[in-house]
């Protein structure tokens, strides 16, 4: 994988934390009441945005990267999101790492680490 791609999927990552951060943040205030004023109320406030903006650039960064890599390879790396948005959740909104959880963020980045090193192969 050449420099632009592994630019292109430090990108992808980044927004697509943010933009999952950004709507948990959101969808998480204990202020935000319930049913249609729940919306109103996130519709109201930064974080919904944040959220939609990354996840817009998400999108056009995630359109690059596919450009620049296999589909297979690409979504295979693209799973690394999924253990760098537990540990944000883990940081940010004090969730529960479970030894299941932390295994499993052991799997996929080892599987993604083995992609990433034979994905040029």
């Amino acid at each position: 994988m050449g420099p632009l791609a592994v630019f292109l999927w430090l990108l992808n990552v980044t927004l697509d934390t943010i933009g999952q951060l950004a709507f948990k943040a959101a969808a998480g205030d204990p202020e935000a009441g319930d049913g249609i004023a729940r919306w109103k109320y996130m519709a109201s406030r930064p974080w919904l945005w944040v959220g939609v903006i990354s996840y817009a650039a998400e999108f056009l960064v995630w359109i690059a990267f596919l450009s620049l890599v296999d589909l297979s390879e690409g979504v295979l790396l693209g799973s690394i999101n999924i253990v760098v948005i537990m540990i944000g959740g883990r940081i940010l909104f004090r969730e529960k790492l479970t030894p299941m959880r932390v295994t499993g963020i052991l799997l996929v980045t080892l599987g993604v680490a083995i992609v990433g090193v034979a994905g040029g192969g």
